[in-house]
């Protein structure tokens, strides 16, 4: 080996500013992806409206404007604009979700289906719509599929507590939970009347249609303020991804920091199932996509996951509202046969575990 070969200090700082910027130009093609084809989406539809006056329609809103045109800017700001934030919002939740799971539990296959949070949340679903049962009086659906997602994080809380559970065993727990709650939302759809079986099969495939903005905002808030504490705790997800012995001898509290942030998570994956039902593979996906494209570092995994699984959903729901016009097809399908052709395209790319 030469001198030349030899890496160098100036080298290492060329390497790492070229990587930074990298991320950061990922970060922000996503968001400004997500923003233009937020405004495109608003012009799909049976109602023909052009990009321009689409934007004219949003400004309207934001700034409090009167619109020249009424029936455009209730077309797309009361009919379209709604389920559109809600994609983005979930999309951007979902995948927060997701890689903080894998990250914190090492494990490829974490997310909120695989904890069996979504599972749970059918199951509470299937419960007021099917036998009319209401945790909370009049509250219905949501507040069922709230509460019923929060079990199973409480059952791995009490394994941790009690039994000293492992990242293995957690997962573990949580698959069991999922096919338990599956099997139970399954006996009731074998007794339910068609028209309550159709509504729980709808929200078992999960959509962001019929949602409000009100609505949108909750989830908003609540993935924002989960988001803001994930990413404070970026670094320490980093050197848990080092194994737990290596964290603790560097002065992390792995057990503590790790239950923890399973419930942040879980309190924003249930708040986004409660109200959209269940959306799969865009906590699993999106995160391992992001990883092959910028690497490991959760310091800017954690926003270019949540900003790609919001452009992803994004396009899923626009494909929802195309692909059978004028149908529109719950985006639960959409995210299904997407996201399983690129999983699996990820698996055949990468011989080694790009997340590790």
């Amino acid at each position: 080996m030469s001198e030349d070969d030899i890496p160098t200090k100036s080298n290492f700082e060329a390497e790492y500013r070229k990587m930074k910027a990298k991320r950061l130009g990922f970060i922000i093609i996503c968001v400004v992806a997500c923003l233009v084809l937020a405004i495109f989406a608003s012009t799909v539809g049976s109602y023909p409206i052009t990009f321009a006056e689409a934007i004219d329609s949003i400004l309207d809103a934001i700034l409090g404007r009167t619109p020249e045109d009424v029936t455009i800017y209730h077309i797309v700001v009361n009919l379209r604009m709604p389920a559109i934030v809600t994609a983005l919002v979930c999309g951007f939740g979902l995948a927060i979700c997701g890689v903080c799971m894998q990250s914190m539990l090492k494990n490829p296959l974490a997310d909120s289906y695989t904890m069996g949070i979504s599972s749970g949340a059918g199951f509470g679903a299937a419960l007021a719509m099917i036998l009319g049962i209401e945790l909370i009086g009049g509250s219905g659906v949501v507040a069922n599929a709230f509460i019923f997602s929060l079990l199973p994080a409480l059952v791995i809380l009490f394994l941790s507590k009690f039994r000293n559970a492992t990242p293995t065993m957690m997962i573990l727990c949580g698959i069991a939970l999922m096919y338990l709650f599956n099997a139970a939302t399954q006996l009731f759809m074998l007794i339910a009347d068609p028209e309550d079986l159709s509504a729980v099969y709808k929200w078992m495939i999960g959509s962001v249609d019929g949602t409000s903005m009100e609505q949108a905002a909750l989830i908003l808030a609540v993935a924002v303020l989960g988001t803001i504490y994930v990413q404070y705790m970026s670094n320490q997800l980093n050197l848990m991804g080092l194994g737990d012995e290596s964290a603790k001898t560097l002065g992390v509290d792995v057990e503590r920091k790790r239950l923890i942030m399973l419930m942040v998570v879980t309190l924003v994956a249930a708040t986004i199932v409660s109200f959209t039902g269940i959306i799969g593979f865009i906590g699993l996906v999106a995160p391992h996509m992001v990883r092959a494209i910028i690497g490991t570092d959760n310091r800017y995994l954690i926003p270019a996951s949540g900003f790609f699984g919001a452009l992803l959903l994004l396009v899923s729901h626009l494909v929802a509202m195309v692909i059978a016009e004028p149908l529109v097809l719950p985006v639960g399908v959409i995210t299904s046969c997407i996201g399983g052709p690129l999983f699996l395209f990820l698996i055949l790319r990468n011989s080694k575990e790009v997340w590790s």
